[in-house]
């Protein structure tokens, strides 16, 4: 288990929330305002049920987290995309317990449904 790579899986997730949070306060579209808060309201717990369950399964402290910012420019729905596109690329490489795998699928639920929301409820 290589916890440098999943410290970054986990902050470029919970980064996500402040991306789209600030994407939330650009847009001028209401479905993209509406789909976003869907989203950054609900990934930090889905980050938090994930972490919790890599560490108890293993029974370490997952480190080092490293310091990531962004600002928010990029069109949600291209930036959500390439989230779903990260996810997909790198559970491969984070642990392969079901519960775990289940925990990551929460998360690309989510990308999912938002990746819908912001491409066609417009």
């Amino acid at each position: 288990m290589d916890n440098q790579l999943i410290g970054t899986f986990v902050s470029t997730l919970l980064h996500s929330a402040t991306l789209t949070h600030l994407m939330h306060f650009k847009t001028l579209s209401y479905s993209e305002h509406v789909a976003l808060a869907g989203y950054y309201d609900s990934i930090p717990d889905l980050v938090d049920g994930l972490v919790e369950s890599i560490q108890g399964a293993y029974e370490v402290i997952i480190e080092p987290y490293p310091s990531m910012f962004g600002t928010g420019d990029a069109e949600p729905l291209a930036y959500m995309i390439s989230l779903r596109n990260y996810v997909r690329d790198y559970r491969g490489e984070m642990p392969q317990d079901n519960e775990i795998q289940n925990e990551i699928d929460n998360v690309a639920n989510l990308l999912n449904t938002t990746v819908y929301k912001l491409k066609f409820l417009k």
